[in-house]
C-alpha cells in the first residue's frame, strides 16, 4: 500500500508527565492510539514516515508567551518537547519532507493564552503557536488559517491571534454556556488589527456528525476559500466524540476523517480527547488514513453500529441557523469592523483568567493601538490572586516605525513600576525588565 500524499507522523506520549495518575490528561491517552497504528501496520504503508520530535527552546515559548516568573520556572521537558514535536511537523512540511504532518503529541495547549502562571485546561504552553510562530521566523511571513475542531472553545488560540490579521482563526466547539472554559461566543469577532478573523461557531450539545459536517461545508470551506491561507492548520482535538467522559457531544471516528479530508490540513496537531480506548484509537487512525489520502471506510468503533453519532431534528435546525450567523458576520466584517472600532485610538479589553488546574484567578487588561499602517502595538496590565503583577508588550511582525518606538516607550514605562516583558516579532528579540 502506498499513500496518495506523504506523511510524518511525530509521537510523543509523554511517559513522565501527568496532572496526577487518575486525571484524563495522561500518558494513556496516547498509548492506545500506539498499540492501534501498530494493528493497522501504518508504518509499513509506503508514504508515511515517522519522525522523533525535538525540543522547542525558551526562545520559541518566549516568542508567544509571558511566562511569569519565567518559563523555566514554569515548564518540564515534556512541554518543550510537544511544542519541538509541532516545531517538527512544520519542518517537515515546510521543508519539503512530506506532503502533510501530524504531531500526536501531549501535553496540549490551545488553552493556553499569552500570560501564562501555570497550567489551565491541561494546557501551559501553545503548542500550535509555538510551531507557528517559529516557523514563520525560518520560512517567512505564512498566511495561516487555524481550523480548532476540539469540543472546547480554543480560547487560548484565540488570545494569542486576536489581533493578527494573518492568522485566520476558526474555532467550532460545544456552546460554551454548556462546557469549559465558557468562551467562543459568535461575536467574538477580533482586535481592530484583525477584528473579523476570529471566527466561533459554539454549536449545541449532541450535535453528530451531519451537524459537523453540515458547518463544514456551509461556514468553513467558503471563509478559507474567501481567506485564501498559505497553510491550514487542524488542531484536532477528538473530544467531541460520542464515548468522551467530558463532553456532550455526537461526533464519530467516521466523522472525524470526513471532516478531515474535507478541511485538507498542512498539519494536524493532537488536543484533547479522554476516550482512551473508545475513541482515540480510531480517530486517530482515520485522520491519518485520511491525511494520507487513503481508505479509511474501514476504520469503525465497536458500537457504531447503535447510532449514537446521530441527531436529532432540533439539533439540525440549531445548527443551520448557527451557520447562518456566523457567515451573515463574516460577510459584514468590515462594516461590523468600523462600527465597533470607527475613528478610536486605542481599544481597552478587560478580562477575567481562570486557572482551573493551578487555581489561580487573573485580571487583564489589554489595550490595542489601532493603527493604519499595522496591526498595532499592543500592551497586556496582569495581575493575579497570589499577589503577582507583570506587564506584556507586543510589537507585532510587520510593525510600523512609530509602533515599534511606542512598544519600547511602553515596555520600559511598564517596568518602573513592575516585572514587564517586551515580544518585538518584528526582530525576534525578547526582553525582561525587572
Amino acid at each position: 500500500m502506498k499513500a496518495n500524499n506523504t506523511l510524518g507522523l511525530i509521537m510523543f506520549p509523554a511517559f513522565d508527565w501527568a496532572i496526577s495518575r487518575s486525571h484524563p490528561e495522561r500518558e494513556e491517552r496516547l498509548l492506545y492510539t500506539q498499540d492501534q497504528l501498530l494493528e493497522e501496520g501504518i508504518e509499513d504503508i509506503e508514504g508515511i514516515e515517522f519522525f522523533n520530535p525535538g525540543m522547542a527552546t525558551f526562545h520559541d515559548v518566549n516568542r508567544v508567551h509571558f511566562c511569569f516568573p519565567d518559563a523555566k520556572s514554569l515548564l518540564t521537558e515534556s512541554h518543550l518537547i510537544a511544542a519541538g514535536g509541532v516545531i517538527r511537523a512544520f519542518d517537515a512540511v515546510l521543508d519539503g519532507e512530506t506532503d502533510k504532518a501530524f504531531a500526536l503529541v501531549r501535553p496540549p495547549g490551545h488553552h493556553a493564552q499569552r500570560v501564562v502562571y501555570g497550567d489551565r485546561g491541561f494546557c501551559i504552553i501553545n503548542i500550535e503557536a509555538v510551531g507557528l510562530e517559529y516557523a514563520r521566523q525560518r520560512y517567512g511571513d505564512i498566511r495561516v488559517a487555524i481550523v480548532d475542531t476540539d469540543c472546547h472553545h480554543g480560547d487560548g488560540t484565540e488570545d494569542i491571534y486576536w489581533n493578527d490579521p494573518d492568522t485566520l482563526f476558526i474555532s467550532f466547539h460545544q456552546d460554551g454556556r454548556t462546557l469549559y472554559p465558557g468562551t467562543g461566543d459568535i461575536d467574538e469577532l477580533g482586535g481592530p488589527g484583525a477584528f473579523g478573523y476570529n471566527v466561533n461557531i459554539p454549536l449545541p450539545p449532541n450535535t453528530g456528525d451531519a451537524g459537523f459536517h453540515y458547518i463544514l461545508e456551509n461556514t468553513v470551506l467558503p471563509i478559507l476559500e474567501e481567506y485564501k491561507p498559505d497553510m491550514i492548520i487542524n488542531s484536532a482535538g477528538q473530544d467531541n466524540h460520542y464515548t468522551d467522559p467530558l463532553t456532550n457531544m455526537n461526533f464519530s471516528a467516521q466523522g472525524y476523517a470526513v471532516l478531515n479530508e474535507r478541511l485538507n490540513p498542512d498539519i494536524a496537531v493532537l488536543e484533547g480527547g479522554y476516550s482512551i480506548q473508545g475513541a482515540l484509537p480510531y480517530v486517530n487512525t482515520g485522520i491519518i488514513l485520511a491525511m494520507a489520502g487513503l481508505d479509511y471506510s474501514g476504520v469503525v468503533e465497536p458500537d457504531y453500529h447503535l447510532g449514537k453519532w446521530r441527531q436529532s431534528d432540533r439539533v439540525t435546525e440549531q445548527v443551520r441557523k448557527i451557520s447562518e450567523q456566523v457567515n451573515e458576520r463574516w460577510s459584514r466584517r468590515e462594516e461590523l469592523a468600523e462600527r465597533e472600532y470607527g475613528s478610536r485610538q486605542s481599544v481597552t479589553r478587560r478580562r477575567q483568567v481562570y486557572y482551573d488546574t493551578a487555581g489561580i484567578m487573573e485580571l487583564q487588561v489589554q489595550e490595542f493601538k489601532v493603527c493604519r499602517e499595522c496591526p498595532g502595538v499592543n500592551t497586556i496590565h496582569s495581575y493575579n490572586d497570589l499577589g503577582a503583577s507583570m506587564a506584556g508588550v507586543t510589537i507585532p511582525r510587520k510593525a510600523c516605525h512609530a509602533c515599534r518606538e511606542e512598544g519600547y516607550r511602553l515596555f520600559e514605562q511598564a517596568a518602573a513600576t513592575k516585572k514587564s516583558f517586551l515580544q518585538d516579532l518584528s526582530r525576534d528579540e525578547y526582553k525582561v525588565l525587572r
